[in-house]
């Protein structure tokens, strides 16, 4: 597991304890360990529940970051006053930010914040965005896998079953993400998915914070459902047409009317 997911032992072995912890993994007799229940019987939240605090301190800090009300550049002890946080639960928080490069570690106890995507910055990574990904899709050797439409699926309407609340932001943002960039992978290309995986880095910053309504979460989830029927049924040139129109309207919702 560690060589597949380009890792070392040490996060692979917190990741095994954790699951097995909550009862989804179970030890084998002669050591390994399997699946506890069917798969279908595993929720989202039986994943990701330990983090959810952490994630809501992110989706917080962005926001605050996003407004102003946090500087470019803030010490450890500035931000315990600030958010009334321990040491240890802030450094968890400060570097989950920092592995999606929101945040970087200055000498000493100082964090520094990546810069703010202005507009025309925004603007600029969606009109990438719309030339490679619907392009992607259209590529001779694009080979979508039907296994990773089927999980994406079932994530998107999982999506949609849930009652949206702060804490959901990050959870929202990867699906999507993995979705944009399952796209681009089944090109098996690998520039455009390194382009496409430097534009996810890019809009970590301003998707942890979730600006647009519960609304807005159900529309872009059944687009991104639409595209993957398409996809299921053969129709790529009709699939690609979708993911532009989808990134078009993302960006209106962005950008606002021109």
């Amino acid at each position: 597991m560690a060589r597949r997911l380009q890792v070392s032992r040490t996060p692979v072995r917190a990741a095994l304890k954790h699951l097995a912890d909550r009862g989804v993994l179970a030890a084998l007799p002669g050591g390994g360990l399997t699946i506890a229940r069917p798969l279908d019987q595993l929720a989202d939240a039986e994943f990701a529940s330990v983090g959810v605090e952490i994630d809501v301190w992110c989706s917080r800090m962005a926001r605050d970051r996003l407004s102003g009300a946090l500087p470019h550049q803030v010490s450890e002890a500035d931000l315990m006053r600030r958010y009334d946080l321990g040491r240890p639960l802030l450094l968890r928080i400060l570097n989950k930010l920092a592995e999606v490069g929101l945040v970087e570690r200055l000498p000493g106890h100082g964090w520094l914040f990546s810069p703010v995507n202005d507009p025309a910055a925004i603007a600029e990574s969606y009109a990438f965005r719309r030339i490679i990904e619907p392009a992607s899709l259209l590529e001779a050797g694009t080979r979508i896998d039907p296994a990773w439409l089927a999980e994406m699926r079932r994530r998107h309407e999982d999506m949609l079953t849930r009652t949206w609340n702060e804490a959901l932001a990050v959870s929202l943002f990867e699906m999507n993400a993995d979705f944009h960039e399952g796209l681009i992978a089944s090109s098996g290309n690998r520039y455009l998915l390194l382009a496409i995986q430097q534009q996810t880095r890019l809009r970590r910053y301003t998707n942890y914070e979730w600006r647009y309504g519960p609304e807005r979460v159900k529309v872009s989830c059944r687009q991104h459902l639409e595209i993957i029927a398409r996809l299921e049924a053969g129709e790529i040139e009709v699939a690609a047409a979708l993911l532009r129109q989808h990134l078009d309207l993302a960006r209106t919702v962005s950008l606002g009317p021109r």
